[in-house]
């Protein structure tokens, strides 16, 4: 089974009880669980089985939980559909990482230190300084973006077409929020988050994550990785690593991402992780495209069925 494309998770998907069936009922999901609490030296497992929620949300654990529960379902899928042969990776935000982990740039371990570091530094500056996010629902991307300009805040995911999320000083949200109607957008939503993400309020956590992804050996991945920054494929240690960077403050071209892959004629993605939030984007970018969701033992199941 070949020509599908995996795609990742970001933030915002996680929910307390994931990945629980799948580790009670597959080896190689319980042994990676095991894995991961035994290297972070404490249970993220046991976070993401029982919560409570507010811990789960907490940015420090819930981009290590969304890792973790990405590669735990791609492992599951691999096993049941040994013929299962990907050909391309992306994940949304944080999900970049999963990806990149999947197609062997680097090792779970690394990639799982790599995102709980991440985690850890982004919440730390969600901490030190004022923000928050707005979804920007039924406006063009160029109304969007003067009216961010205008606000003085930044442009952080372009999720899908007429979806698209602002991200800045809390004062500046408000403000794009407030004058949303009238930039001709249907309606600003404000969001509930810890802070404002892919915004230039992140760079200490751009810095931190810098020095560490300096450290860091990368090899060239066996599939091609759509970056978000770049809404392209990375190429090269060198790149991967500003790309991953470059991603904390920049913004997530997701829209175009997943053109690019449809451009090349992909028309079969399986998206890895809870709640089913890609194959919803997906929907708004391109509906001519499969998308099947792999959550649980249930999703699973269906998926295995259906690629069969």
């Amino acid at each position: 089974m070949s020509n599908v494309v995996i795609l990742f998770s970001g933030q915002g998907a996680q929910k307390v009880g994931m990945g629980k069936d799948l580790v009670d009922s597959y080896s190689v999901a319980k042994d990676l669980f095991a894995k991961a609490d035994e290297a972070l030296g404490y249970a993220l497992s046991e976070i993401m089985f029982t919560g409570p929620d507010d811990q789960l949300t907490r940015t420090a654990y819930c981009q290590p939980a969304l890792y973790l529960h990405g590669l735990a379902c791609l492992a599951v899928l691999k096993e049941k559909v040994p013929a299962l042969n990907p050909v391309a990776a992306a994940g949304l935000s944080l999900g970049e990482f999963t990806a990149h982990a999947a197609a062997g740039t680097f090792d779970f371990a690394t990639g799982l230190s790599l995102v709980s570091q991440r985690g850890v530094f982004m919440e730390e500056a969600c901490e030190a300084t004022d923000g928050a996010m707005a979804a920007m629902i039924g406006g063009d991307e160029a109304a969007v973006e003067k009216l961010a300009a205008e606000c003085g805040v930044d442009v952080a995911n372009f999720n899908a077409i007429g979806q698209i999320v602002l991200s800045g000083s809390e004062q500046g949200v408000d403000q794009a929020v407030a004058g949303a109607k009238a930039a001709g957008i249907r309606m600003g939503k404000k969001l509930n988050v810890a802070g404002a993400y892919h915004s230039r309020l992140m760079q200490s956590a751009q810095d931190k994550l810098a020095a560490v992804l300096g450290d860091t050996e990368m090899s060239v991945p066996s599939i091609p990785v759509i970056c978000n920054y770049g809404a392209r494929e990375v190429s090269g240690a060198d790149d991967i690593k500003s790309m991953l960077e470059q991603q904390v403050t920049g913004s997530v071209r997701w829209t175009a991402s997943m053109q690019k892959l449809i451009a090349d004629g992909y028309t079969t993605f399986i998206e890895l992780g809870p709640g089913k939030v890609l194959a919803g984007l997906m929907g708004r970018i391109d509906k001519t495209v499969k998308v099947i969701s792999i959550e649980d033992t249930e999703s699973l199941n269906a998926a295995v069925a259906e690629l069969a």
